[in-house]
């Protein structure tokens, strides 16, 4: 598919994937509307209709969702469950009533059963219960797979449903009680850094593993998935690497110059066990490899949040 020109309507357009997302489509040049829950209300299907009735989009990039960490997860599950499934439920009811030309659902590696032998293969996606800490969140992105499914058998509605893990760059959530591991990671041990202190203390045991891929990396795999996938099977997006949290705290902590002391509050969750993507079918479907090494990435994340963080204290 040509993008240039193309309507395209990406809900969550001002969140932290959805921002590059909307960059990297117009530089394809699409013509992108992202909305604001202010403006229109997902979970109320009149706002939807009138979303789709003032942009009549050829192409939706579905994004948008409540999302946090663990303890956000944890505090949450109704809120998160209900609030996914009715956004999702009304943006694919109302792309079939639109006949939008192509639907592009993000779901979460959260939908993966606990137990997930790693690497994970999308095959895999319903052989066990998500991890009980974000389970709500997870079965509710992992449900949005079977609506498009049943939407394309039904209504021939070109549905396709991208899987990406744990994400991280400039512009993450850093907020201790609502951001992932890695921003918090960084924020705390940069803090800990800056206030000369001899320890940090971060969450769980750190003994579990996780693939990061970095932001831009998964908006250029859902920029390829508009432009190119028109299949029904999951596809999964992640870096292909795994590594502990344990060894991930080390790095930041050499990243920011932290020669202190890591301790492990083992009285917090640590979450699901392992994590890590197989990526032959976003290599298969998708031509498409993440770019950006765990390290690099790191450092233009350390590098933007102490910008920002400057900036803000200058404001």
């Amino acid at each position: 598919m040509n993008l240039k020109g193309k309507e395209v309507l990406v809900t969550g357009g001002h969140g932290f994937l959805g921002r590059y997302v909307c960059d990297r489509l117009r530089a394809a040049g699409a013509k992108v509307s992202a909305y604001r829950r202010a403006q229109y209300n997902l979970e109320d299907p009149a706002d939807v209709q009138r979303l789709f009735s003032r942009v009549r989009p050829h192409i939706v990039v579905h994004l948008a969702a409540e999302v946090g960490g663990i303890a956000a997860n944890k505090a949450n599950p109704g809120r998160f469950f209900y609030a996914n499934m009715l956004m999702g439920l009304n943006v694919v009811e109302a792309a079939r009533a639109f006949g939008v030309e192509k639907l592009v659902l993000v779901g979460s590696t959260c939908a993966y059963p606990r137990l997930t032998i790693s690497p994970f293969r999308e095959e895999n996606l319903w052989l066990g219960y998500p991890e009980e800490t974000n389970a709500a969140y997870g079965l509710a992105k992992r449900e949005l797979l079977t609506l498009a499914q049943g939407y394309r058998e039904q209504y021939g509605l070109n549905a396709v449903y991208l899987i990406p893990t744990n994400l991280y760059g400039p512009g993450g959530d850093f907020d201790l009680q609502s951001g992932h591991s890695l921003h918090s990671i960084i924020r705390r041990i940069v803090d800990a850094t800056e206030s000369a202190a001899s320890s940090v203390t971060l969450w769980g045991s750190g003994k579990p593993t996780r693939d990061y891929l970095y932001v831009d990396d998964c908006a250029e795999a859902i920029v390829k998935a508009v432009a190119s996938y028109d299949g029904s099977l999951a596809v999964n997006l992640g870096s292909g690497d795994e590594i502990s949290i344990e060894a991930l705290a080390r790095l930041i902590a050499s990243e920011v110059g932290f020669t202190g002391t890591v301790h492990w509050d083992k009285s917090k969750p640590d979450g699901q066990p392992r994590r890590c993507m197989d990526l032959s079918r976003a290599v298969r479907f998708l031509d498409w490899v993440p770019k950006t090494t765990l390290r690099n990435g790191l450092r233009r994340t350390i590098e933007a949040y102490l910008r920002d963080r400057a900036m803000a204290v200058k404001a």
